[in-house]
């Protein structure tokens, strides 16, 4: 990476940002920290750009409650020239503003259509109302046992009480069913119950002409007496946001006004159909283009975005920017900014110049779509220091082996494999759909690793021999069933009425040599399974622990030598092999000299390594623990060896840089920035001169005794425990894979043998009702479930056993400009 400057005039400056954007090679840093968003140059650009942005999302979300589909062709328009967004500005004011008319047009329609149609419902029921006093009145003049009350509350002719008519009046109206029953006690007690109140529902929910929600409603006649009662009645229907409407008393008036609303719903029927064919002709022509205008503007806010990084000179005709790039890319940079000067038909060209600066680089890791999981693996632990060892290529096979030696099952593993497949062979027909949904975006993004993560487990669940906690003889079995009394085989009938038989190794293993891939079907029906695969399993998690943290010390030398931190190498990088090696790296080979030198006659008399090992740190070994001449003697120095190594790595490096700071030899490591001292020069690059600031030249540190002491204590003590503690903490691949083998095979016992042992039809019933069950457990537990556990603790091995012996990640990422992803990310981001 390197720091360069580039001049732009005014006229050429946007399509060159343009073309960087297109390019998305180029960090641009803000050269305007202190001023004012709303005081830079292109505020008024981006405040347009963000109304242009307001009435898309307005059209959008207008389609989008209409279902229409909106095209998306996967095109990715060049940004447009800047007179152009006048003529966007133009077409998308005249998109608004024809839908915020026809939007207010169809909801006065629909508010018409809805009173019309609560009015149509207030005359059919309160008709309906009448008829039934009409014939109550009738039924009373003929039976003289109804009271008068009963007979003369909805008389309007011939009422009399005391010698004196009795006239009612009454209002109709609409209110919301879930009111009425708080309605009608509000009018009773205001009223004194001096009212009549009938209600009856209406069948079909009706629209609200606002919301578009379907709300059910009741129609309601109220009888009272007096302006003073109607009075209060008229605040109540108010109070409650009942709608009253007029209602004739005569049957004719009603029939006349019922058919004149029925004409009126009839013509606005057709009113509003035409409107929603016009709306929906709108947004069908918007929905082809929506996409394509959001990249547009998008980017053009994104290119002014970026001018208002950058300073104007004190001619007000240049823009002045500053920006990280690769050095590699220089070429393609330049490139680019000839085509924006063309572009814009400037005459004078853009002027790249690379600067030297104190400031550390940003980091940047060229990835692909297979590399990028894993990158975003160790990124999540750190960024890389500039310029270190990146740990991504190594964590492509590392990590997924780790995970299936925890997670060795070859049939959970194919399933692993099968999903990772279809993920990666699908991956382009899932990105066109575009799923909004956070935990697929998670397994999505992890496609590879998915895919490699099922294909190790596959081939360790065939190292391990179990598919479904199951064994399969791929190979003849190296055992035999020999009696250790007679020392002949075992014949059917001792076999068939036998539960359990004792193979003597030194009789049964007649055919000598291993199995030869994998391990032998025969120990998936011995007792003493867990046993013999815990000592196998807990010694190959020694030897790959031992393995990878060595590899991690030895890329530490890569660094030290590319920084050219001498001092590193003699007292860090030695002492630390030195140390690790001397202990665990002879650990590891004693587990191979036993694999090798002893066999199964030699089981009684083999010593046993943890023993041995703690015998070791107390120079006491035991005889039945010595397997050579002088074992004693190198123990105790490889001991010594180690321990020497302890004040090596703490003492040797602070007292030599205090040494040096007291003779004035001390000096910060410059840190070399290999080809960025390349002073080729290319068409219309220039490079600064300036012999006080070189490319990467870090501030020289003042040198703290106490500090740099403190320092390297803590430093030290942590490599030496954690060699210890991380050496054990390594047996995590031993402890997941027994349980997951276990629990494996606890619910093949627990649940399908049951169903197995079953004969007949229902067993046959019980069989698919079992399976299903056990299906499911396996791929929500076993799978899900485990292969999350196996996949946290190997995310563990890599951050903490393997990244501290060499990786810092102290660094800040490359962030280019570019309009990649523009649709799923705001351009503050």
């Amino acid at each position: 990476m390197t720091l360069c400057q580039l001049f732009l005039q005014s006229e050429a400056a946007y399509a060159c940002v343009s073309e960087l954007g297109e390019l998305g090679l180029v960090q641009f840093r803000d050269l305007n920290p202190d001023v004012n968003a709303f005081q830079r140059k292109f505020v008024n650009e981006v405040r347009r750009c963000d109304e242009m942005e307001r009435k898309l999302r307005f059209l959008e979300k207008e389609i989008k409650k209409d279902g229409i589909p909106m095209l998306d062709t996967g095109d990715n328009p060049d940004a447009p020239v800047p007179r152009e967004m006048i003529d966007l500005e133009a077409t998308f004011e005249k998109l608004e503003n024809e839908m915020k008319e026809v939007n207010g047009n169809t909801e006065a329609l629909k508010r018409n259509y809805l009173e019309l149609t609560e009015l149509k419902h207030i005359l059919r029921k309160t008709q309906t109302f009448f008829e039934e006093a009409e014939i109550h009145h009738v039924q009373a003049m003929h039976d003289p046992s109804l009271t008068e009350e009963n007979f003369g509350l909805l008389g309007e002719e011939q009422s009399h009480r005391a010698g004196q008519a009795l006239r009612l009046g009454f209002v109709a109206g609409v209110i919301v069913r879930e009111k009425i029953p708080a309605f009608e006690r509000m009018l009773w007690r205001v009223c004194r119950g001096n009212v009549f109140l009938r209600q009856a529902e209406i069948d079909t929910p009706l629209e609200d002409p606002v919301t578009g929600d379907q709300v059910n409603k009741s129609v309601f006649i109220i009888f009272f007496q007096g302006e003073q009662l109607k009075s209060r009645v008229k605040k109540i229907c108010e109070g409650f946001r009942a709608t009253l409407y007029p209602c004739p008393e005569t049957p004719a008036e009603r029939r006349e006004m019922a058919i004149g609303v029925m004409t009126r719903i009839e013509d606005l029927n057709t009113v509003l159909g035409q409107t929603q064919d016009h709306r929906h002709r709108v947004l069908v022509a918007a929905a082809r283009n929506i996409k394509i205008w959001f990249i547009k503007v998008r980017k053009i806010k994104a290119i002014y975005y970026t001018l208002n990084m950058l300073n104007l000179d004190v001619t007000q005709k240049c823009l002045i920017a500053e920006c990280w790039c690769p050095v590699q890319d220089l070429d393609r940079i330049q490139q680019a900014l000839r085509r924006g000067t063309e572009r814009s038909g400037s005459s004078v060209p853009s002027i790249l110049n690379r600067m030297k600066t104190k400031e550390v680089p940003p980091t940047y890791n060229r990835n692909n779509k297979f590399t990028q999981g894993f990158q975003n693996i160790i990124d999540a632990y750190g960024i890389s220091t500039y310029q270190e060892v990146n740990p991504a290529p190594w964590a492509i096979i590392s990590f997924p082996f780790l995970f299936a030696v925890m997670f060795g099952d070859f049939g959970h593993g194919f399933i692993m494999f099968l999903v990772g497949l279809y993920l990666v062979t699908r991956e382009k027909q899932l990105q066109a759909q575009k799923i909004n949904n956070e935990i697929f975006d998670m397994f999505f993004g992890g496609r590879y690793i998915i895919l490699l993560m099922g294909f190790f487990s596959m081939y360790t669940g065939l190292i391990y021999n179990d598919i479904f906690s199951k064994s399969v003889k791929l190979f003849d079995s190296s055992w035999d069933p020999h009696d250790p009394q007679t020392n002949l085989r075992y014949t059917a009938g001792t076999l068939n009425g036998s539960v359990s038989l004792t193979l003597d190794p030194n009789v049964s293993f007649i055919k000598g040599g291993p199995y030869p891939f994998g391990l032998d079907p025969v120990w998936a029906l011995s007792s003493n399974k867990i046993t013999a695969l815990n000592s196998f399993k807990m010694k190959l998690s020694v030897i790959f622990g031992v393995s990878q943290m060595a590899l991690g010390v030895v890329l530490s030398i890569v660094n030290h030598r590319f920084f050219n931190r001498k001092l590193d190498i003699y007292c860090g990088f030695i002492p630390q092999v030195i140390f690790l090696i001397s202990i665990f790296g002879y650990l590891v080979c004693e587990i191979f000299i036993k694999w090798i030198i002893f066999t199964v006659k030699d089981a009684p008399t083999a010593p046993n390594l943890l023993i041995g090992l703690i015998q070791m740190f107390l120079f006491q070994t035991e005889e039945k623990n010595i397997w050579y001449s002088g074992q004693r003697g190198f123990q105790a120095f490889l001991v010594v060896l180690a321990g020497i190594c302890v004040p090596w790595m703490w003492l040797i490096k602070p007292l030599y840089q205090r040494h040096q700071q007291k003779h004035g030899q001390y000096k910060y490591q410059q840190v070399p920035t290999g080809n960025l001292l390349d002073d080729s020069e290319g068409e219309e690059v220039v490079y600064h001169s300036d012999s006080e600031r070189s490319h990467y030249d870090p501030e020289p540190e003042e040198f703290d005794f106490g500090e740099a002491f403190t320092h390297q204590s803590i430093h030290t003590i942590e490599y030496c425990l954690g060699c210890v503690s991380h050496t054990a903490s390594y047996l995590r691949l031993w402890a997941l894979s027994l349980a997951h083998a276990q629990l494996s095979e606890v619910l093949w016992n627990m649940v399908m043998r049951i169903a197995l042992q079953i004969d007949g039809y229902g067993g046959a019933f019980l069989l698919a009702a079992v399976f299903s069950f056990w299906a499911c457990a396996t791929v929500v537990v076993l799978i899900l479930m485990e292969g999350l556990s196996a996949f946290l603790h190997t995310l563990r091995l890599h951050w903490v056993e393997f990244n501290s012996k060499f990786y810092d990640g102290q660094g800040y990422k490359f962030h280019p400009f570019s309009f990649d992803d523009l649709s799923e990310y705001s351009i503050e981001d």
